[in-house]
């Protein structure tokens, strides 16, 4: 898949991840799968605003080439966000403190486009168990997906809890494009109210 990306791509990457919002997220209603002690995790993100003026490249790859490929993996007829909001955005963890929130997905398909490389951390982890409740519980009996800038991957994790690792070294950056695909069987507007309440406010 890097191949075909825009010649840049890294260093447009690396610059539009130095502009994600870095904080403490708290923890996802609906859809959080963290232990009850856990209320918020620090990570980064490139909101979908966001992702449209400094990407544009990725935006319209969303809605064009990757939705191509998006179809063949599904047996239903696959379509976009219609919701500017939440249709690709990008994750960003930055050192050793940061992950990604143990959680499942409400929507029915899930692009992963894996933008830099780590041999250690960094890691995309799936429950097998659908009952798991928190990070350790998904360690316990699980799926693992290396990051290799480049690589796409698509997964309907509406049932498997999953999160992203801690990173190895203080040094490292961990940038993933996350796109949010819909069915005629579960349809945009199947997305949890509490969810967008959640994030932006509103519904």
């Amino acid at each position: 898949m890097a191949e075909s990306l825009p010649a840049n791509w890294q260093r447009e990457i690396g610059l539009a991840a130095a502009g994600a919002e870095y904080r403490g997220f708290p923890r996802t209603p609906v859809l959080s799968r963290e232990a009850p002690e856990v209320t918020y995790i620090q990570r980064g993100r490139l909101h979908a605003d966001q992702v449209r003026s400094h990407l544009p490249w990725l935006y319209q790859a969303y809605r064009g080439q990757f939705l191509t490929l998006a179809r063949l993996a599904c047996a239903e007829q696959v379509v976009p966000a219609s919701d500017p909001r939440y249709g690709v955005v990008l994750n960003v963890q930055r050192g050793t403190t940061m992950r990604f929130e143990c959680h499942i997905d409400s929507n029915p398909l899930t692009g992963v486009l894996f933008l830099t490389n780590h041999t250690v951390g960094g890691e995309l982890v799936f429950a097998h168990d659908t009952d798991a409740a928190d990070v350790a519980a998904v360690e316990r009996d699980c799926s693992v997906v290396r990051p290799q800038a480049g690589l796409l991957i698509f997964f309907d994790a509406r049932r498997y809890p999953h999160y992203a690792r801690p990173l190895a070294k203080s040094s490292d950056l961990r940038v993933v494009a996350v796109m949010n695909f819909y069915t005629e069987s579960c349809p945009e507007s199947t997305r949890p109210k509490e969810l967008n309440r959640h994030l932006y406010g509103d519904e």
